[in-house]
């Protein structure tokens, strides 16, 4: 359990005071849960970790005794049936769909009072695939493999030996779920018969046992769009677990992952590419050829361009994902100097030196001649 490990005080996930009402918990618990239902925050774990412990925290703080219970020992006092037992977010749907009535609550957690066994969609899965900044900023279609579950061949997903097929639960009368009157509220929990599935199978599937489904590893085909960036995530709609409640299924998540380019570093929307360019050229001014996604471009370097100046192409950096636009590509000038020089290059440079009246460091003799000069001097008198 979330709450359980994490030691986390029930009062302080609810928000509230230790002598707060029923009506303040209830209160208190609706917030949260409109806050952070799995609904409104698709494939945010922070948020349906927070969804089951806002559950939790009302399911004791909500029943007279398991609230004395914990205001006396803490989570000591919380063993066996009084523990939270909500194992995902399915069970909380069941436990509280009814809580609150009918209106927007009772739709957001799928149903209203009087209704049948309700209808979960499946789970969500996850899959990466990696992008280079070209394919980033063009856009792709990549294979994707991730696993899930299908339908059982042998029994075609009803979990019942062929032949034989499942039967209503006589506990629940296939609602899938019980009553528990708790004060003013009526709680609904999954059966625990059937474990809300509505209906109980006498002779197992040999090939799923029971279960009804089987592992698969199914490769699918994922369109990305240009401007895509490192995290961004698509939703293959469908594409997840199926639901075991006769619920559509879920999705698949795909993580998108962009590989660093050697040229271009990426910031947002912009492209920063730092070109090199020589000492004369800066000083005297030069076209220079300088890269860009769709291939090398000429930009015009005025003389006297200092090291670090920028220089920004428009519209030349990565397409925007909700079709805005494009970012610009920021050239940003390095000045080389450089490390050997012929001759005639370093005459040219002492004789520049000379004339802008700098202190350079003198020329330096060979190895050999210093050598030379080594020996010289010792045999001299």
């Amino acid at each position: 359990m979330v709450m359980m490990s994490d030691k986390r005080d029930l009062y302080e996930i609810l928000g509230i005071d230790r002598s707060a009402t029923k009506e303040q918990i209830s209160d208190a618990y609706r917030k949260l849960a409109l806050k952070f239902h799995p609904d409104r925050n698709p494939g945010d774990e922070t948020a349906i970790t927070r969804f089951k412990e806002a559950a939790e925290a009302f399911e004791v703080l909500n029943h007279q005794e398991k609230r004395a219970k914990y205001d006396r020992y803490g989570f000591q006092g919380l063993q066996g049936n009084d523990a939270p037992h909500f194992h995902n977010v399915g069970d909380i749907f069941e436990a509280f769909g009814d809580v609150f009535g009918d209106g927007i609550f009772g739709e957001l957690f799928g149903g209203g009072r009087g209704r049948g066994r309700q209808t979960r969609k499946g789970g969500d899965v996850q899959c990466e695939v990696t992008l280079d900044l070209i394919e980033a900023a063009n856009g792709a279609s990549k294979a994707v493999e991730f696993d899930r579950h299908s339908a059982c061949d042998n029994c075609s997903g009803s979990g019942a030996k062929p032949g034989t097929r499942p039967e209503k639960c006589p506990y629940c009368g296939g609602s899938g779920r019980v009553v528990q009157a708790s004060g003013f509220f009526s709680l609904q929990t999954p059966c625990p018969s059937c474990r809300g599935s509505g209906r109980v199978i006498r002779e197992a599937c040999s090939s799923c046992r029971g279960n009804g489904y089987l592992p698969r590893h199914v490769s699918r085909k994922v369109d990305i769009p240009p401007g895509v960036d490192n995290g961004t995530q698509l939703r293959l709609s469908g594409e997840g677990e199926p639901s075991t409640s006769g619920g559509p299924p879920g999705d698949c998540y795909c993580s998108i992952h962009v590989k660093e380019h050697p040229l271009f570093h990426r910031e947002g929307r912009d492209l920063v590419c730092q070109v090199p360019i020589t000492y004369s050229q800066a000083t005297l001014g030069a076209p220079v050829k300088v890269p860009t996604l769709s291939g090398p471009e000429q930009i015009d370097v005025p003389p006297g361009t200092q090291p670090g100046e920028v220089f920004t192409l428009r519209g030349r950096g990565m397409p925007d994902v909700r079709h805005r636009g494009r970012g610009d590509l920021h050239v940003q000038i390095a000045v080389e100097i450089p490390k050997r020089l012929s001759d005639r290059h370093e005459e040219l440079l002492r004789e520049l030196a000379e004339i802008e009246n700098t202190n350079v460091s003198p020329k330096r003799n060979t190895f050999f001649k210093k050598i030379k000069d080594l020996f010289h001097s010792e045999e001299s008198p």
